[in-house]
């Protein structure tokens, strides 16, 4: 073979090869689109870390408002009554519900048993009379609005946009309710002009991470009004101290939102994640669904199989039935690698 043959037959490999890598990350994309979410950058003080360790992650920064880096204080993290129903856990309400291991009551180790009548007092947007929420009374029992006479919402939404462009700047709460007419007290919405098919409880762990939280809601709100879902926004603040306890705060943060309304399902969302795509819908899921599968700091790859922390959705049968999350796990991770073993 002489060397033109030979270099004609190389550039033909080439393409070949080349082709393929595009028609691979083509498809790849097509298949992740709907989970992609982007991570936020970790900035918080040195005793609300997660982790008695420097771990400096390379997130996507975001640029902060002038004077809002050191805005945080022990006051921080209680949204507006608009946009999010604030749930605080402080040490007393932990101490009288957390007990001792030995003596709690588990279907998995480590894991506390539900119990509405014995779970910690809290303080927030939603106050509780006589055991139900000013909310439920308003609306009955069950919690759940008159629309019988409205149609079903469609089981594709049709104002849906697709890749978003997302917020990377904090604005107040006010701004946050203004530009997003139609939510209730306490961060709850649902659409006027048909039925929600699927009822959803937002549930955000939180401590002291105040500028986030304004990014997410401002990004999070009107994305859920455009999948037409009848949600909810918790955000569970722990203002004990000592090491953040993540599972604790989505235990409380189900059982909460339940006395409050009869949602299906409930999402649990950590603070520093901004769903970049509105065809993600957070809809309540027949089995246990990862929803942040591509996150921009992982390269929108899955770091290991099996990962279910970040972005998640169960619904209520089978929260209840797995008996949540363990209380057990103080400090980064361990709670969702659990709760998949599960």
């Amino acid at each position: 073979m002489d060397t033109c043959t030979k270099l004609k037959v190389f550039n033909l490999l080439l393409v070949f090869c080349a082709v393929n890598f595009f028609l691979y990350r083509f498809f790849t994309g097509e298949m992740l689109y709907s989970n992609k979410v982007m991570s936020m950058d970790h900035r918080r003080d040195e005793e609300n870390k997660r982790t008695d360790e420097d771990t400096p992650l390379q997130l996507r920064d975001i640029q902060f408002l002038p004077g809002s880096e050191n805005s945080d204080s022990s006051n921080n993290g209680s949204p507006s009554d608009w946009i999010g129903d604030s749930i605080r856990l402080d040490a007393k309400s932990y101490m009288a519900s957390n007990g001792s291991a030995k003596e709690s009551e588990n279907r998995v180790e480590g894991s506390k048993k539900f119990d509405q009548n014995n779970m910690p007092a809290v303080t927030g947007v939603d106050k509780i009379k006589d055991g139900v929420s000013v909310e439920t009374q308003r609306y009955g029992v069950a919690g759940v609005e008159d629309n019988a006479q409205l149609p079903m919402c469609p089981v594709t939404p049709p104002g849906l946009i697709g890749s978003l462009a997302t917020y990377s700047e904090a604005i107040s709460f006010e701004e946050v309710a203004q530009s997003n007419p139609g939510l209730r007290l306490g961060g709850r919405y649902s659409p006027s002009n048909c039925t929600a098919r699927h009822r959803v409880a937002i549930v955000i762990p939180y401590r002291n991470r105040e500028q986030h939280l304004k990014i997410l809601l401002r990004n999070l709100h009107p994305m859920l009004m455009r999948q037409q879902l009848d949600y909810g926004i918790y955000v569970i603040d722990q203002s004990l101290p000592g090491r953040f306890n993540r599972a604790m705060l989505m235990n409380i943060g189900f059982v909460e939102a339940l006395k409050r309304y009869d949602y299906q399902c409930a999402v649990f969302h950590d603070v520093d994640l901004i769903p970049e795509d509105d065809r993600n819908i957070y809809s309540c899921p027949e089995q246990p669904r990862h929803m942040s599968a591509a996150v921009d700091k992982f390269k929108y790859r899955l770091p290991y199989a099996g990962i279910y922390g970040g972005v998640s959705a169960v619904n209520k049968k089978q929260f209840q039935a797995i008996n949540g999350f363990s209380n057990m796990y103080f400090g980064w991770g361990g709670e969702d690698d659990d709760m998949a073993k599960r």
